[in-house]
């Protein structure tokens, strides 16, 4: 008889601290129905981009506005514009006491933040992450949304593996004197599952350049035709067919693995008191 079954641990776990925070969800092939249906269709490389990860949402609608030397904000609910250095979510340091151990009480992560840098905020999701060893996330603009006036997004890559802290991200904002808005229902960035080794020094060093056309081998003119010159050529050029051929692949990458590759890696229990 077999033992006791055991549920694979998640690859990623988020935690929700702000109670009212929209919670991560899983980013859409489509965009959120922005990307063109053409697109959605037949390009597999668009789609597989903007599926991978997760979103991550703002805790609130807020506002922020900038004169090129200080910033301000305000928040759905709030009567008045404030100046911004180091904000707390509106109640929550009160609620992170009341359910904290003693000497974590007052360490409530803050909202917001301006750096020393102009224009610069940080803001929490109201989110922490934990991810199985060897894994970090990537947390940059949502892949292929439209993106929104008034601000850019820095993009870093987090080793949550190892560091159980707020899910942060930076804003460098780009227009002075008008409100900037941030929706709670709309993604703020979008976090993507990245193995440590695919950005290690050791794994980036290793490619070359090859400079001109005489580089190329009977296999790669091979491909060639196969890829570029095949598709112009017949009577009717199938439409989606890199897709198609992705979609099989992947279903034989699956078959032949018969699950998913993190389910075995880790079993422990994802304890946030584990650092």
């Amino acid at each position: 008889m077999d033992g006791p079954q055991h549920a694979a641990a998640p690859l990623i776990s988020f935690y929700r601290l702000i109670p009212d925070a929209r919670p991560p969800q899983r980013a859409d092939r489509s965009a959120g129905g922005t990307l063109p249906t053409r697109a959605f269709r037949h390009c597999e490389p668009a789609t597989a981009a903007s599926g991978y990860g997760w979103y991550v949402f703002p805790p609130i609608d807020f506002s922020l506005m900038w004169d090129g030397t200080d910033i301000v904000w305000t928040y759905k609910g709030a009567d008045s514009w404030y100046p911004l250095d180091s904000a707390q979510f509106p109640g929550f340091s009160d609620y992170f006491d009341e359910r904290a151990p003693d000497d974590v009480k007052s360490f409530a992560p803050p909202f917001l933040g301006a750096s020393i840098n102009p224009g610069i905020v940080q803001v929490w999701t109201g989110i922490f992450a934990r991810s199985q060893p060897g894994w970090s996330l990537l947390v940059r603009p949502p892949a292929n949304l439209p993106r929104r006036q008034g601000y850019e997004l820095f993009e870093g890559i987090i080793e949550t593996d190892r560091w159980f802290g707020p899910l942060i991200t930076n804003l460098r904002l780009t227009r002075t004197d008008q409100p900037i808005e941030l929706k709670r229902d709309i993604p703020l960035v979008q976090v993507q599952p990245v193995p440590r080794a695919a950005y290690a020094n050791d794994t980036l060093a290793s490619f070359e350049n090859l400079d001109s056309i005489e580089s190329f081998t009977g296999a790669d003119w091979q491909d060639y035709r196969d890829t570029v010159v095949a598709p112009n050529v017949a009577p009717v050029r199938p439409r989606g067919q890199y897709a198609a051929t992705a979609r099989r692949n992947a279903k034989q990458d699956q078959d032949a693995a018969g699950t998913c590759p993190v389910a075995h890696a880790n079993r422990r229990t994802l304890d946030p008191a584990v650092g």
